[in-house]
């Protein structure tokens, strides 16, 4: 095992990484394709705090040398800075327009959905996907999710999320193909709400 700078030691990181990256990495695309569809991560993940185990394999299957990741305050400590670089190898950044990838761990006190990268109408992909570690995805405001991969309607709850965040979030949506592509992790488990999925409360 790793040891860091300071002498405490690096927490491991996947123990199986090729077939749990796969498992991870299908969880995240029914999520996506099934908008506020609740997914459970069945991994053994020991994460430096305060990342919950969703979030951690979310960061070990999505972000690598090539995906600049912003934290939060709440997520920017030495020990996840360490263990992102070890495992991930991934640049950490310190302005938000610079990320690909950012991870929330007190989504309450998240910047603005727009102060990352929208992407553009010619290249849509070059946005940010935004990972929100929550309460619970089983309490908090609901909201109902309309849009690609919803028959019909389907109601979604994450706890810890400010109302004012789903009216920024409903106002992107005249930007669409731009926008930012939202995964919520919560303890062992995953939802999405891409950019194309409409948001009404």
């Amino acid at each position: 095992m790793a040891a860091m700078s300071n002498g405490s030691a690096l927490r491991p990181g996947l123990r199986d990484p090729v077939p749990d990256s796969q498992q991870v990495f299908r969880r995240v695309l029914a999520a996506m394709s099934e908008p506020g569809t609740v997914r459970d991560v069945a991994v053994d993940l020991a994460p430096p705090a305060p990342l919950d185990r969703a979030t951690a394999a979310l960061c070990l299957t999505l972000l690598d040398f090539e995906t600049p990741v912003w934290l939060d305050a709440a997520a920017d400590c030495e020990e996840v800075r360490a263990w992102l670089r070890f495992h991930c190898g991934c640049p950490l950044v310190e302005e938000t327009d610079a990320a690909r990838f950012a991870v929330m761990a007190a989504p309450a006190e998240m910047p603005a959905l727009d102060a990352f990268p929208l992407g553009s109408e010619a290249y849509p992909d070059e946005s940010a996907t935004v990972i929100l570690q929550v309460p619970s995805l089983e309490a908090g405001e609901a909201v109902t999710l309309r849009g690609p991969g919803i028959e019909d309607c389907r109601e979604f709850r994450a706890a810890g999320i400010a109302g004012s965040f789903w009216t920024r979030r409903r106002e992107m949506e005249a930007l669409f193909p731009q926008g930012v592509d939202l995964v919520f992790a919560s303890g062992a488990s995953l939802a999405a709400v891409p950019r194309s999925t409409e948001v009404r409360f």
